[in-house]
């Protein structure tokens, strides 16, 4: 993780300096991170699902290959 080496001295400044930049807008920025994270999980859940059908399509046709293959034999 990126923030593992930061005390809490270095986190107190970085928000100290987060108010300053974004004041009263802070809990709307964090909001919108927040929606945006969620957002991009429900991307990636979806593009998971989508390899997974793809993947059980596959499985299924060389299933139904074999036993076609199976079937033909003498």
């Amino acid at each position: 993780m990126m923030l593992a080496g930061l005390g809490w001295t270095e986190m107190a400044l970085i928000a100290v300096v987060a108010l300053l930049i974004f004041g009263r807008r802070l809990p709307e920025v964090g909001r919108s991170l927040g929606q945006t994270l969620v957002e991009f999980k429900k991307g990636l859940r979806g593009v998971d699902d989508d390899v997974k059908d793809v993947v059980n399509e596959a499985k299924g046709a060389a299933t139904q290959a074999k036993d076609a293959a199976r079937l033909d034999k003498p």
